[in-house]
Order: C-alpha cells, then structure tokens, then sequence
C-alpha cells in the first residue's frame, strides 16, 4: 500500500505514538484524520500539518462510525487506519482491601479492547468498498495497537494485560475474515516507550527504565513505532502478525 495520497486515519493520534503516527503518515504524504478525545490537543496538531481533526471516544459506535466516514471522504477512500487509543490502570486482582473493583477493569477493556474493535470493524466496512490497488488488489491496512504487557504482564496489571491480550488474539482471526477482501490486519506491541504514560515519572526513573531494555538500553521514541507503522503499511506480507517492537525486553514481575 502506498502511503503517499492515501487517506489515513490515527485514533489516538493527539499524543504520543498517535501523535508521532499522524506525523510520519503526513511526511509521507498521507491525507491523515486526526481522531482524538482531546479536542483542544487534536485541533492544534491538525491546524498546525493542515489536517482534520475529529473528536472521537472509542467506546461510542456513533462517534467512531463518523471519524471513521470522515477519514473516508479523502480521495481513493480511507486506506490506512491507525489505532493507538488506550490508557492504564494499575491494581492488584486482590489485596487486604479486598478484590480489584469491576469499574476500573470495566473501563480499561471498554477503550483498550472494544474501543480497538470498534474502530477496526467500522474501519474494515468502509475499506470494502474501496477499488484494489496494485498487483496484489490491496484495498487497506490497519494496525492496532497492543503491548509487551499482553506477554510479560507484570504485577498489577491484570486490567492492561487483559485488555492488551485481547488486541493481540483478535489479530490473526481479524486478518483472515478480511482476506478475501484483500484487507491486512497487523498489530504492534511496544515496550517502554517514551509516551505521556511515563512523561509523569521523574528523569531519574525514566531513565532507569530505559536502562531495563536490553539493547538499546533506552525507552523507545514514539517516531520508532510511526515508523514501523510505515514499513507495514508499504509491506503486503506483513499480515496477522503481532510485531513486538521492545529492544528484547521481557518484563520482570515488578
């Protein structure tokens, strides 16, 4: 898929790995929708590249179905479509204040998980009617957003985890009920990224974790991931795959 007159969508692209997606996918030529609960972040990143901007929470079927009808009005359809919206929670499943609540759990999944299904299926509608590109009839890509978390899920993350896990198991069955309308589904899990998760962290503590990966021994930049979103955007075997993209870190418990 060539990214150069394409129209893209990022959900989640305000900030962090969206934010570094919408700007690699726009340098590359893209005609990028900017989806974001952060309007004010949202609407300063879209006035300064010359993009759109919509507001869009990932749990509500109505605003995804529009960002996603939004993105589509882009000459040729909507083609690429990025997912990066989540967000975290920390809690151990039981303690000596009792069981982990079911709201915070509840609200984790909610945009973590069936906020990413939600774009890809309203995603995945739209793009079949999209006309075959190229010699192999490619009418989309998308690719959704996970973590190391979903593998190495370490102690209170029973919510992130299961949420991340969750994006990756709908990745292979997603790639092949959308292969014969030549449509890729690929997702990406990172590791310790420098993203406003961490920006609250003192440097001292930032910069230990970077020293936790083992090569480089640093958090990842967030254009490292906007570029591997490139390179499966342009590769059509990249297909059904969960791309840790971590530097070879396995997370210790704590």
């Amino acid at each position: 898929m060539n990214i150069e007159n394409a129209g893209a969508i990022v959900v989640g692209g305000a900030s962090g790995l969206g934010e570094a997606t919408v700007r690699r996918l726009h340098e590359d030529g893209a005609h990028v929708t900017i989806a974001d609960v952060n309007a004010e972040k949202g609407e300063a990143l879209a006035a300064e590249l010359g993009q759109v901007f919509v507001p869009c929470d990932v749990r509500e079927e109505s605003q995804v179905e529009a960002a996603i009808a939004k993105a589509a009005e882009a000459d040729g359809g909507l083609r690429i479509v990025s997912c990066c919206a989540g967000t975290g929670w920390a809690q151990r499943v039981a303690g000596s204040k009792g069981p982990h609540p079911l709201m915070p759990f509840e609200v984790i999944i909610g945009i973590n998980l069936i906020g990413t299904f939600n774009v890809l299926r309203f995603a995945a509608a739209n793009m079949l009617a999209n006309e075959p590109l190229g010699p192999d009839g490619e009418r989309g890509v998308i690719v959704n957003t996970a973590s190391v978390a979903a593998y190495d899920g370490q102690i209170g993350q029973i919510a992130y985890s299961a949420s991340k896990g969750g994006v990756v198991g709908m990745t292979l069955p997603a790639a092949r009920d959308l292969a014969r309308y030549a449509i890729r589904v690929v997702t990406i899990a990172p590791g310790l990224f420098d993203t406003p998760l961490l920006a609250a962290l003192p440097e001292p503590a930032r910069l230990e974790l970077g020293k936790s990966v083992p090569y480089p021994p640093r958090l990842g930049a967030p254009a490292e991931y906007a570029q591997l979103v490139g390179a499966i955007v342009e590769n059509p075997m990249l297909n059904g795959e969960t791309i840790r993209l971590d530097g070879a870190i396995r997370m210790a418990p704590q």
